[in-house]
């Protein structure tokens, strides 16, 4: 079914102009930053918490793109990198398991080695967030992390997200194995 203004149901698209809070911008993966989605995915810290592949090559990156823009269309999940005002590369943030009629959806990301430790997890999670609960309508966002993931839980809490519950078995497959610790931030 076609909707009046000519798109989709389900279908997302990706904010213009791109989400910004002054210090970092959400902006959608392009094939020009392959290369450096390429040096930023060998840290082996991002492969340990997520499904990113050791090694991570260049055709990694771009099905990922291409995934993407699958996901995007099928108004599952949206991914942007974020980036600093030179545009280079800082982190990767994801809103997905979006279910727009339960209101509910979850974040995930990374931070690239040179950009830890200077606010960027938290700054892109909160600008998801807050697109995710304006444009989408959702009520109750998720964060998901490892127990043993410090840095990643600790982003969790600063970006306003309240720890509810547990999992015993990873939320994906591809995740390593362990407790995972469910966080929660309902609008409103």
């Amino acid at each position: 079914m076609i909707l009046a203004r000519g798109t989709l149901p389900g279908v997302l698209r990706y904010p213009d102009p791109p989400l910004t809070d002054g210090v970092i911008t959400l902006r959608a993966k392009q094939r020009r930053d392959v290369d450096a989605m390429v040096a930023a995915c060998q840290d082996r810290e991002i492969s340990r918490w997520t499904r990113v592949p050791q090694p991570y090559r260049r055709e990694d990156a771009l099905g990922w793109i291409a995934a993407s823009e699958l996901e995007l269309a099928a108004g599952t999940a949206i991914h942007w990198l974020a980036v600093d005002a030179h545009d280079e590369l800082l982190a990767s943030v994801s809103v997905m398991e979006i279910d727009r009629d339960a209101g509910t959806g979850e974040i995930g990301y990374w931070v690239a080695r040179e950009a830890r430790g200077r606010g960027v997890a938290r700054r892109a999670v909160a600008l998801a967030y807050e697109w995710a609960v304006r444009e989408l309508g959702l009520r109750t966002v998720e964060i998901t992390v490892h127990e043993d993931n410090a840095p990643s839980l600790a982003v969790a809490r600063a970006a306003g997200f309240a720890r509810t519950g547990e999992r015993a078995v990873p939320p994906r497959t591809g995740l390593p194995e362990g407790r995972y610790l469910v966080h929660h931030r309902r609008a409103g």
